[in-house]
């Protein structure tokens, strides 16, 4: 684990997952790993202001909260801020179905905003979902809602799966 910081919110801290380690475990062991504490998440994560909560098999949640730091220059989030989030809910989702072994990546994603995310929306919640796991490929879907459940964007992926030794550092 490289780069390990805490993250305010949660106590989770960000780094890298050793692949050697991904390769013994397993997605599903190295997601509810993160969930834990005792392995790092993605540095992003910290930069934008969301953790995960919540990890079953086919399944993930991000909650987080959006602040000024991530407004766009007519007052409302990012794009960029709801797009990281909700890949990340849906690229973490397959790896929840991942084997020892087994590498992933994204291929392509799509994002559909239903409507301005304005900064006092408070705590976001996104929801990825295995939609179909193959061989080699995998799909998802994602919401991400705010706290009364409003619908704020929605999106789908689609994974390649590989060995992991195909993935070099």
């Amino acid at each position: 684990m490289t780069e390990e910081t805490n993250h305010r919110a949660t106590g989770q801290f960000t780094g890298v997952v050793p692949l050697d380690l991904v390769a013994r475990e397993g997605g599903l062991s190295v997601m509810q790993g993160i969930l834990d504490g005792r392995l790092p998440g993605a540095a992003m994560a910290k930069t934008l202001n969301f953790w995960l909560t919540a990890v079953e098999e086919g399944r993930i949640v991000f909650s987080g909260t959006p602040t000024a730091d991530h407004l766009n220059p007519l007052g409302t989030i990012h794009g960029g801020w709801a797009a990281t989030i909700m890949d990340s809910a849906l690229a973490c989702a397959v790896m929840t179905l991942l084997a020892p072994g087994e590498g992933y990546t994204t291929v392509e994603f799509k994002l559909n905003l239903t409507r301005p995310i304005m900064p006092d929306r408070g705590e976001l919640a996104c929801e990825g979902r295995v939609v179909h796991r193959g061989k080699t490929i995998a799909t998802s879907e994602a919401y991400l809602r705010d706290g009364a459940g409003k619908l704020l964007a929605h999106g789908t992926e689609t994974c390649a799966i590989f060995p992991i030794g195909n993935l070099k550092r």
